[in-house]
């Protein structure tokens, strides 16, 4: 096979990316490890920022994200035993949207499947060759038959456990890595949501998430131990310690019921230096990993696929090389002020076993009393938390 563009990684950066050089009249093949019923049944995060909304709006997905999503005007962050309101829309004039990964992957699909993007699925042992040379190749297992794909340029979008970030070598990569002591314990439950709006809480027994997938379906997180176990934690325990970390009147409208999904993540935050190499441009996790207290994961991915997009379609128009290069420094610009945030996030929120002390926590408290009396400062956290111009 033959192409201009191959996408190693089906998720939503690949998928992202394929949609605009399609529109864009650039030939793309995407290939994706897992079977299309794993992906789609993957749980994920699912707050889009506001710069991720028009994308996915661009691409022709509005109506369909209007009728699924829930527009939020802000956040809540709890702490105190009492709740404060960060209100993004009388901020900086944009809200957020709430809409499941799983949903957005599904619209994808459907967009490639109705614009004719080339997607192979099941798509193994994927090898990619060359990739500092002018042609470079991709050899893959498919259904017991070895295949070969032939490109211009590869786009890295299988994530941090991948191939491609792998095809750059050790010695002209330089990697940062924060990785957190705790993890979030979180589950999926069939119940109404206890909020309308998310919401963040810090506690003396550690952190707490109150989020939604809609109207009847709810995901809800604590703050545990690295080295928790899910069979520690039966439904029963969950709920008790989600409400024990919630303000009183939160708590008591909270509906529980027992978890369809459980699950512990670790947090941690990694970024890779370039995203380039040669042919190949590394694109979302494949480049750089931030926890989820800041919802930036999702938001980034989509982010960098705009940029190869745009210098792509440069390329390809133009005949001009500028996009590309400065590629790599355009996203990690926009990938470490993510970073900085999601840190920033995860230090206010969380309590740190191994170093957290009184004076500690005290400095925590002092952020929040501060965020409770400066607008400008809940200005700051509203325009990080709706996403940076792209």
């Amino acid at each position: 096979m033959r192409t201009q563009v191959a996408i190693v990684g089906g998720g939503p950066a690949g998928s992202v990316l394929s949609l605009l050089l399609q529109r864009a009249g650039i030939d793309c093949v995407v290939l994706e490890r897992r079977s299309r019923s794993y992906v789609l049944a993957r749980i994920r995060a699912g707050v889009l920022e506001h710069g991720t909304t028009e994308v996915l709006r661009d691409l022709g997905l509005g109506q369909r994200m209007q009728a699924g999503a829930d527009q939020h005007d802000g956040v809540y962050l709890a702490f105190g035993g009492d709740r404060l309101h960060i209100d993004c829309r009388r901020l900086v004039g944009k809200p957020v949207t709430v809409w499941g990964q799983t949903e957005v992957q599904a619209e994808l699909y459907g967009a490639m499947e109705d614009r004719g993007v080339r997607m192979l699925h099941d798509a193994d042992e994927v090898a990619l060759h060359d990739v500092a040379g002018e042609r470079p190749w991709i050899t893959f297992t498919r259904n017991g038959t070895q295949e070969r794909l032939d490109c211009d340029w590869i786009a890295g979008c299988d994530g941090s456990h991948g191939t491609s970030s792998r095809a750059i070598p050790r010695d002209l990569r330089r990697t940062f890595e924060r990785v957190y002591p705790f993890g979030w314990l979180g589950i999926l439950s069939k119940t109404p949501p206890v909020s309308d709006q998310l919401i963040y809480a810090n506690h003396d027994r550690g952190f707490a998430l109150c989020s939604m997938r809609s109207d009847q379906l709810s995901r809800y997180y604590v703050q545990c131990p690295v080295d928790a176990r899910l069979e520690d934690w039966p439904d029963d325990r969950f709920w008790d310690e989600l409400s024990a970390r919630l303000p009183a009147d939160v708590a008591a409208e909270l509906v529980t019921g027992p978890s369809i999904d459980k699950s512990i993540a670790p947090l941690s935050s990694f970024v890779a230096e370039p995203m380039r190499h040669g042919r190949l441009l590394l694109v979302g996790d494949a480049a750089h990993i931030v926890p989820p207290t800041g919802a930036k994961g999702l938001n980034l991915a989509i982010g960098d696929a705009v940029y190869l997009a745009r210098a792509l379609v440069q390329h390809y128009g133009d005949g001009s090389d500028a996009g590309l290069e400065a590629y790599s420094s355009t996203a990690l610009r926009r990938v470490w002020q993510a970073v900085r945030f999601s840190w920033w996030m995860t230090t206010l929120l969380h309590r740190f076993p191994q170093t957290d002390d009184a004076f500690d926590r005290k400095i925590q408290i002092a952020e929040l009393e501060y965020l409770a009396r400066s607008e400008s400062a809940r200005r700051t956290l509203a325009e990080n938390y709706v996403g940076l111009p792209l």
